[in-house]
């Protein structure tokens, strides 16, 4: 009787952490739920959310088509763009698991789609946790729920591959730590298919580790990479790898890399390509005051390698990639979800030599000071933040409605602002001049020079090389700012989206007036006069 109740206890137990750390995750993960469900719809986070939707409406249309070339921006020659089929289908399989009980499945399953993998997630590493042993594994775990850069990589609404990344990421690096004090076929196993299905959605941040795993295990012990243990891991990937490429059909782009001056002036703009210098308070909102007394942890976990505790509990693989993620991330912003969640895997190890539990937790505790008051102005913001928030959900309605316009079973090609057109497309089903990537940089420049044109001819040319049929104007300071900042060059005097956006009496005659709302203009395009 006495382990019959012991055992209850303990399934108890596991219960209890599992939900609270699921309800832990998902509540932050949908703190922004008024921003994505808007009066009756979902408006997702950003513009490449918007491009990845389309795509799973072109895949629900077509079963089994796998979209390698976008002919929905950069009209008309279209992109081939660095997205790939993997989370097209994940997002298309859990709304034909929500049709029954909504009519908006896609939509719907679009916003789910990310706080499932970081519920997953969540789920995987309080498993691998356990098993470890780890002492302070609810450390990890905490930090896991609640750092905002984690959230923003998979927050509601936002159908993005980086919250798919990190999933497989996460399980692969926690496969390899195991894999260092456990050698078995199931770890390989797990190892493999992790790393070949990250390459597979992005050969680009899970590559990048991928290849400094290869590297320190080739200077560390070249015989235990290719051991008899590791063989189902690098047979599981190479499969994983092979299907792709026969799915795919395509290269990776390497133009992320591309250093022309266009390129340049439009990175500038990303904020996920931004360098983020050592001294931005950002990092203690990312990851809490832990992280300024990490390089001593770490020093203490290279010195002591050969000893007891520590040197066995913490690989120099997971070091060496939480610190080459650290400087990735002072690079490109876009590396701060690896960084984090590297850190929080190495955490529960790093404190282990701390015997005292309480302290351990006080420590932690005030160390996360940044990220509660980064959640206190999220939740309860000031005034003026929840004034930009409303104007910004307001702005998305009356955005859709404008887009609605174009709706029509012709091939109708449209210009609008870049940040803005792939959720036109989304909503019109008319495919954009312009996208939100680095593939629609040639169109992005072409709008640039439109809205910023002095001469209507140039204005014209631009239009009819692109068959363009509508034009929507916007803010007219917005987007001479930005699309002076693409071109790069000084903002001329009399610009074309001032005329469009504030005086349309007086546009040039191959537009033609048609409809307005609070967000903007709707012109139609008259290029036979």
């Amino acid at each position: 009787m006495t382990i019959f109740f012991r055992r209850i206890g303990r399934g108890a137990l596991i219960g209890i952490e599992i939900a609270i750390l699921s309800a832990l995750v998902l509540a932050t993960r949908c703190a922004n739920y008024q921003d994505v469900f808007v009066a009756g719809n979902v408006y997702f986070a950003d513009a490449d959310c918007y491009a990845r939707m389309t795509r799973v409406r072109m895949c629900a249309k077509n079963p089994g088509l796998v979209v390698r070339h976008h002919n929905f921006e950069n009209f008309p020659q279209g992109t081939t763009p660095h997205t790939t089929a993997p989370l097209d289908y994940l997002i298309l399989a859990l709304a034909i698991a929500l049709k029954p009980f909504t009519a908006h499945g896609i939509d719907l399953a679009g916003a789910l789609i990310s706080p499932m993998f970081a519920l997953l997630g969540g789920w995987f590493l309080w498993w691998w946790a356990r098993r470890m042993k780890f002492r302070y594994r609810w450390v990890m775990l905490s930090l896991y729920a609640i750092s905002p850069i984690l959230v923003h990589g998979t927050e509601l609404g936002r159908p993005d591959h980086q919250s798919l990344l990190l999933l497989l990421v996460t399980i692969a690096i926690c496969a390899e730590w195991s894999l260092r004090s456990e050698p078995a076929p199931g770890w390989s196993t797990l190892s493999g298919i992790a790393w070949g299905l990250a390459i597979w959605v992005s050969a680009y941040e899970p590559l990048v580790l991928l290849v400094l795993v290869l590297v320190i295990g080739l200077l560390q012990d070249r015989q235990s990479l290719f051991a008899k243990s590791r063989r189902t891991g690098w047979i599981s990937f190479a499969l994983i790898i092979a299907v792709a490429v026969l799915i795919e059909r395509r290269i990776p782009s390497m133009s992320i890399f591309s250093s022309n001056g266009i390129f340049n002036n439009w990175a500038r703009t990303i904020g996920e390509l931004a360098r983020v210098s050592p001294l931005n308070p950002i990092w203690f909102r990312w990851a809490g005051y832990m992280i300024a007394v990490a390089p001593l942890l770490i020093w203490l976990a290279v010195r002591k390698r050969n000893g007891s505790g520590l040197g066995q509990r913490t690989p120099l693989l997971i070091i060496i990639l939480l610190v080459a993620s650290y400087f990735l991330t002072i690079w490109q912003a876009r590396w701060a979800y690896f960084f984090v969640s590297i850190f929080a895997i190495t955490l529960p190890s790093l404190l282990d030599p701390i015997k005292s539990r309480t302290s351990v937790w006080i420590a932690f505790v005030i160390s996360i000071f940044p990220i509660l008051r980064d959640w206190d102005a999220r939740l309860w913001p000031n005034e003026m933040e929840y004034a930009r928030r409303i104007d910004q959900r307001n702005e998305s309605v009356q955005l859709r409605d404008l887009a609605l316009n174009l709706q029509s079973p012709e091939m109708r090609p449209f210009l609008a602002p870049w940040w803005l057109s792939p959720s036109i497309v989304y909503w019109s089903g008319q495919p954009a001049i312009v996208g939100s990537s680095h593939e629609s940089l040639p169109g992005i420049a072409d709008s640039a020079r439109f809205f910023l044109a002095e001469d209507w001819r140039t204005a014209r040319e631009i239009l009819e090389n692109h068959k363009v049929i509508w034009v929507i104007a916007y803010d007219f300071e917005r987007v001479a700012q930005n699309s002076s900042a693409i071109l790069g060059f000084a903002l001329p005097r009399h610009v074309l989206c001032f005329v469009l956006d504030r005086t349309p009496a007086q546009v040039p005659r191959f537009l033609v007036f048609s409809v307005q709302n609070g967000v903007g203009k709707l012109y139609r395009t008259a290029l036979g006069r």
